[in-house]
């Protein structure tokens, strides 16, 4: 049960594993991109690829039916990871060894929606992957394995979410074939990584020049950074720290490095909406940002 990139290792690994797959589950197709084409996930995708069955219920926590099926296949283990439904109590209870969630951070910190972009966004120094027997709360079940992978300074959510994927695939081979004991979580370590929207990546430039190029990192590739410039939005794809200060989201030479709360950046990679991704030297070719430039 899963739904986008993070999920496809996972499943192959398990088919290639030899396991008995009865069913894949997955979010409906949906419009997507400039085109508003009709897209299967890309977990439908692979599951196609692989000539399994794939369902694509709209809901369960209502419905009665989608329930029942599910139950009917007499599951051992359910695999869930980044499915995107909320799996009801009688779906969590049909397999004899309950459902089991691929989670990427180290639970219980964490938990929610985002925890890859939140781990960068704080400065952890290291995430990773925990194999969860699902209950009914929010990434609250009990620990099968944990298995940590540093955060390196040029690390983004892109280069994160490939790495753990594979940890993700390979740790859940080893929690069907080992069967390993449950450690309850520690409610007292918790923290919560809400789901992120859009607007979210827009940079504040009263903060600190530190948590700007975090938060560049952490929204790379989505929901993405921006800021304004002469009224349009310019979105801002790479930075490195800088010296230097000022009133904050000013541009402080003719280099596009901009003054933040505290230190500055430098603009590395732009892209103004519509056009092709420039590195600032080229950006600057074709468009001008003088120094006392505001960005917003």
């Amino acid at each position: 049960m899963g739904s986008p990139d993070f999920a496809v290792p996972a499943l192959r690994a398990l088919h290639a594993a030899g396991h008995t797959i009865a069913a894949v589950y997955c979010q409906p197709p949906r419009p997507a991109g400039r085109g508003h084409a009709v897209q299967r996930a890309a977990v439908h995708v692979a599951a196609d690829a692989l000539g399994l069955t794939v369902r694509t219920p709209a809901r369960l926590r209502h419905d009665r039916a989608a329930q029942a099926a599910f139950a009917a296949l007499e599951l051992d283990a359910a695999v869930v990871a980044a499915y995107g439904l909320i799996l009801p109590q009688p779906m969590l209870d049909a397999p004899q060894h309950g459902c089991l969630n691929i989670h990427a951070s180290l639970l219980p910190r964490w938990r929610g929606a985002a925890p890859i972009q939140a781990a960068i966004l704080a400065g952890d120094a290291e995430t990773g992957v925990t194999i969860m027997q699902m209950d009914a709360g929010l990434d609250t079940g009990p620990i099968l394995l944990r298995e940590a992978v540093p955060i390196g300074p040029a690390d983004t959510t892109g280069s994160l979410h490939e790495v753990l994927a594979g940890v993700g695939a390979r740790l859940i081979l080893r929690a069907l074939a080992e069967n390993p004991p449950s450690v309850p979580q520690q409610d007292a370590g918790a923290t919560y990584a809400p789901k992120l929207a859009r607007e979210h990546g827009r940079i504040d430039w009263s903060r600190d020049a530190a948590a700007i190029e975090r938060q560049v990192r952490a929204f790379d590739p989505w929901p993405g950074t921006f800021t304004m410039l002469h009224g349009g939005m310019l979105k801002v794809l790479a930075v490195e720290l800088a010296d230097g200060g000022g009133a904050p989201g000013t541009v402080l030479d003719d280099h596009l490095r901009v003054a933040c709360g505290a230190g500055a950046v430098r603009l590395c990679r732009l892209q103004l909406g519509g056009r092709n991704a420039l590195a600032a030297a080229d950006f600057l070719r074709g468009h001008r940002v003088p120094a006392g430039t505001l960005l917003a």
